[in-house]
């Protein structure tokens, strides 16, 4: 045998391995990629029914703090007529209010006295 037939047997033989060796890492890759498939479809499985879940529980929080938002609106509504009403009240009726703080400025006084009249009985 001369030299270039045993650097040709060489060579052969190294092909060979690199040859078994990518088809090695193929079917592995081939492997891998079957048990990807397989996790993929059963996460698939498992999340659609607890997105499903998820979706309903938010629809069931929700209409609660829908209902909540009307009530508050309605509030406000109610709380801005009655804000304008007192508001009206005073601009208009500028003596009434000074007759009526001057009615519960002698009704305190009243109170007082009472207080005092109790205090020198006993």
């Amino acid at each position: 045998m001369s030299p270039g037939g045993i650097a040709a047997i060489i060579c052969a033989v190294a092909l060979l391995f690199i040859a078994v060796a990518v088809a090695y890492a193929v079917v592995r890759l081939g492997r891998f990629i079957d048990e990807a498939s397989v996790s993929l479809a059963a996460l698939t499985t498992e999340t659609t029914p607890l997105i499903k879940e998820s979706t309903r529980t938010l629809e069931l929080v929700n209409s609660p703090l829908e209902s909540f938002a009307k009530i508050s609106k309605n509030v406000e509504q109610v709380t801005t007529k009655v804000s304008e009403v007192a508001t009206d009240f005073i601009d208009h009726s500028g003596p009434a209010v000074k007759v009526a703080s001057a009615l519960i400025s002698a009704a305190q006084a009243g109170k007082g006295r009472e207080k005092k009249k109790k205090k020198k009985a006993e």
